[in-house]
């Protein structure tokens, strides 16, 4: 059942990725359409201050699609079939505090009716919460989470 809930919050995470992957493809087409559709006015530098502001939005789109891109590399290296005791890249966190999904920093996932909190391993309670088993306890920013279970 547990692993099920893995694959499902997997595959939210993975939904998220191909979102922002298609958002960020969307908006540098966009742009290019923009700047190749630009004619030359009798002002010229209308002109070349447009063709920078479409090459300025095209730049900053294709950052985003590259963290996106990167986000997919680091969700298609979880192992989130697998179960261990102990807490590691694709682990199901559950504590007093929240259920913890350990992947890639996603925010809140719904599922079932229940809140998933998707977080990086590198992310402050990623950190803190990796390796650590059932029954300990971590401290962020003085708030004391204890770990139910992991899966």
């Amino acid at each position: 059942m547990t692993i099920n809930i893995k694959e499902q919050l997997h595959t939210l995470c993975l939904s998220y990725v191909k979102q922002r992957l298609k958002a960020a493809e969307q908006a540098i087409a966009e742009a290019q359409e923009a700047a190749n559709n630009d004619t030359k006015s009798s002002a010229g530098d209308k002109y070349e201050t447009g063709r920078e502001m479409a090459q300025q939005e095209t730049n900053r789109n294709l950052s985003q699609l590259n963290e996106a891109n990167k986000l997919l590399v680091a969700l298609n290296q979880i192992g989130y079939k697998t179960s261990s005791d102990t807490v590691d890249a694709g682990s199901l966190v559950t504590t007093d505090n929240g259920i913890f999904y350990i992947s890639i920093s996603v925010g809140t996932l719904n599922f079932e009716e229940k809140s998933y909190f998707a977080v990086s391993p590198a992310s402050p309670i990623g950190y803190k919460l990796k390796g650590k088993t059932a029954g300990e306890e971590i401290n962020l920013n003085g708030k004391i989470y204890k770990i139910l279970s992991v899966v």
